[in-house]
């Protein structure tokens, strides 16, 4: 998106309504727009119109906003899509967030509340546009340092980051695993004047309590057994840096004393040392526990968790942003395409929804994961629902479908399934046809009798 014109896509079935929009939006020059009177125009006009914005109603004869929101997501995943729905149809406003939209508009609308959407998503992709980004990733426009999302709560992350980076403000992030915290720590850092110094990562669930305190503040030589040299510890190594202690709830009390001491006093001594020293270390501290808990139960410390909690920011679970799923998705396809030197164009309509319908309790570390082994297995074009696990395809499996009809015709029933099962089939004729428990050479025929094609 240009940081002066915003390309907007405008989807109505009602002229009335779609003329209305104009004269509301004409008289903004930073906003581009053209117009579409469903869902099947607005796909057509996204070939040539490359949008960044398409704000859509749900309810639409030809193709509502709810299908149009899917195409989206699967062939043009950085744009921003809103939807606009019936005023009181909580239902549908769930049913459109849940499917990966940006936001929703209650009908019938005001134009005060579109020009506030607008100006939101436009000033978000401000944010990234003064971001960091490696190589042609900039145009895309979704990447912040090296976080991908265009979800509303990673925007939120993305101004806090940008908001701490030049404080030494000690930074606590939480969130469940594999949700990408450490990618926080490192965007805080790289932005921070500390950015030249080092950046040192520590685990801490991954180091034993005997082995902690010297791991953290170093040690004399003959401190302990084996100790048969002075050692310098993680702190004195992050001088005038970054250490980031990752799971931090895992850490012992006695050695919460000591990093209390380090917080308060930016000084601390090695292990069987007697000499204080001095270290000028920004702390950035990361948790998938509840700490608030932890200290209720005397496991953690509450002064402690008072002096790491100043700035506390939230990495969100990847099914409360389901819409940065086909950005992810597409960007792990292109990454393990590139290590593996395939040629995989894409993710098919039907294991995109899949991922979507996936609860995702490992996070976007599951979705990496997954992604990588389906690349390796692929043998064609595109990623297909047999490429991802069978545990995964049968936990989001629907139990059949409805057809829902507007006569009791024959040929119009027919026509639905067909159209249905090769959507579900990502539109292979001979995966289509063997549901359908009819030749490919019928299916052809029916196919051209009834005008179904690919969009």
């Amino acid at each position: 998106m240009s940081s002066s014109i915003t390309r907007l896509l405008f989807v109505d079935d009602e002229g009335p309504i779609r003329r209305l929009f104009r004269r509301g939006v004409d008289q903004d020059e930073s906003v581009l727009l053209e117009t579409a009177s469903d869902g099947k125009e607005a796909l057509r006009k996204l070939k040539t119109f490359h949008a960044d914005i398409v704000i859509a109603d749900m309810k639409m004869p030809e193709m509502g906003g709810l299908s149009l929101l899917e195409e989206i997501r699967i062939r043009y995943p950085d744009i921003f899509v809103v939807i606009l729905t019936a005023y009181g149809s909580i239902e549908d406003a769930v049913k459109v967030m849940k499917a990966g939209a940006y936001d929703y508009i209650l009908k019938p609308f005001d134009f005060d509340v579109i020009r506030m959407v607008i100006e939101k998503i436009t000033g978000q992709k401000r944010i990234l546009e003064k971001s960091i980004f490696p190589g042609k990733e900039r145009r895309k426009g979704y990447r912040f340092e090296n976080i991908i999302g265009q979800d509303p709560k990673m925007f939120e992350i993305f101004q806090k980051i940008i908001d701490v980076a030049d404080t030494n403000a000690t930074v606590l992030i939480t969130g469940e695993s594999g949700t990408g915290k450490e990618l926080i720590d490192e965007a805080i850092h790289f932005r921070s004047p500390r950015r030249s110094e080092p950046l040192i990562k520590v685990n801490c669930a991954a180091i034993t309590e005997t082995l902690i305190n010297s791991e953290l503040f170093g040690h004399e030589k003959g401190a302990f057994t084996g100790a048969t040299a002075q050692k310098r510890g993680h702190f004195e190594l992050a001088d005038r840096g970054t250490i980031f202690l990752d799971e931090i709830g895992d850490i012992p009390l006695r050695t919460q004393i000591s990093l209390l001491r380090v917080l308060e006093s930016k000084t601390f001594q090695r292990v069987g040392g007697t000499k204080t020293l001095k270290v000028d270390t920004r702390i950035i501290c990361a948790t998938n526990k509840d700490l608030s808990d932890a200290v209720k139960e005397k496991l953690f410390r509450e002064d402690l968790f008072y002096r790491i909690n100043v700035v506390p920011i939230h990495m969100p679970p990847l099914r409360e942003r389901k819409s940065d799923i086909s950005l992810l998705a597409n960007h792990f396809l292109r990454k393990y395409c590139t290590e593996t030197k395939k040629n995989i164009l894409g993710i098919s309509r039907a294991a995109t929804n899949i991922l979507y319908r996936y609860d995702w309790l490992g996070n976007v570390r599951e979705l990496s994961n997954i992604i990588e082994n389906a690349v390796i297995f692929c043998k064609g074009r595109e990623l297909i629902p047999a490429n991802l696990p069978e545990e995964m395809r049968k936990t989001t499996q629907k139990k059949g479908f409805t057809l829902v009809l507007s006569s009791r015709s024959l040929p119009l029933a027919e026509a639905t399934m067909i159209h249905k099962v090769l959507e579900e089939t990502s539109w292979n004729l001979k995966q289509a046809a063997k549901e359908l428990d009819i030749a490919r050479g019928t299916l052809y025929s029916k196919m051209k009798k009834y005008g179904i094609e690919k969009l």
